[in-house]
């Protein structure tokens, strides 16, 4: 699949988690929103408490979805013999939908009620959501090829166009135009603070001031804007890739901490969710089975 065919994915996955989402809200949420003192009174009562037919629902279903959302990820992640099953970008987007809508429907499963041992699981589970979304920004900041590799420094370094020679043979600019334009672009890290975070602050800043002044300077040049667009694209790309070049080791380390945080809180809470399961089926609720 293409760049667009991913987004449109990812969209449509949004919009599935978003609606499914909505519309339980918008179909329970007088019983959700009543005290625990009147729900034995409401006329939804039956169907709606934790082993109610349709919240019992709710928890086998987001409880398949994160089982599910793990497994497919993990088997196509760590065993080569599925290497050629598709694209590990398209299975990781498919982990987080899952590992997202499946916490949803469980929380409606518990109808917005936890505790005791069940209470750690659900506070895992959501350490774990919350923590996917922080993996998942720093996933995007790693360079990935077209399948979801991992690009090294070097490959990144290979993408790089040389401006300066397309600028010279391609484009007729003026000595002093060439030389602004290529000077801009070659600011370098070690000129920055140590500190990451203002670094990033800093770097930010002066790459839409090193866009700004080629804006500037093509401006004041007659040529077709057809061409200005040409150049500007180079220049954002080059700043693009200079970015990532920056960065990669910073995301590379940030993401191996991350499993760190990650991995735990996803292995109590499938550990107690089975204890769960286990336990609701020794007890005779078999839903509709």
């Amino acid at each position: 699949m293409k760049d667009f065919s991913h987004s449109i994915f990812v969209l449509f996955l949004f919009i599935a988690a978003l609606s499914a989402a909505t519309a339980i809200w918008l179909r329970n949420n007088d019983y959700y929103l009543s005290s625990l003192e009147e729900r034995p009174f409401h006329q939804r009562y039956e169907t709606l408490k934790p082993s109610g037919r349709e919240s019992h629902g709710y928890g086998v279903v987001g409880t398949a979805m994160i089982v599910i959302g793990v497994a497919t990820y993990s088997t196509r992640k760590r065993l080569r013999t599925f290497a050629n099953a598709g694209s590990i970008k398209y299975f990781l987007e498919f982990h987080i939908f899952l590992c997202l809508m499946g916490p949803i429907l469980v929380l409606y499963h518990t109808t917005f009620k936890f505790g005791g041992l069940v209470a750690v699981s659900f506070w895992s589970m959501v350490a774990v959501f919350l923590s996917g979304i922080a993996g998942r920004f720093i996933y995007l900041q790693i360079p990935r090829s077209i399948e979801g590799q991992e690009l090294s420094l070097n490959d990144i370094r290979e993408m790089r166009t040389d401006i300066a020679g397309i600028l010279k043979k391609s484009h007729n600019l003026d000595e002093e135009s060439y030389i602004l334009i290529t000077s801009s672009i070659k600011k370098k890290v070690e000129l920055y603070h140590p500190n990451s975070l203002v670094r990033f602050f800093r770097k930010y800043i002066d790459d839409r001031k090193t866009m700004h002044l080629v804006k500037t300077v093509l401006r004041k040049k007659s040529m077709p804007k057809s061409e200005r667009r040409q150049i500007l694209a180079l220049v954002d790309n080059d700043i693009k890739l200079n970015r990532k070049i920056e960065r990669l080791s910073t995301m590379q380390n940030l993401f191996k901490y991350w499993h760190v945080v990650h991995s735990p809180f996803a292995l109590v809470m499938l550990i107690i969710m089975v204890i769960h399961v286990g336990v609701t089926i020794a007890f005779g609720y078999r839903w509709i089975f």
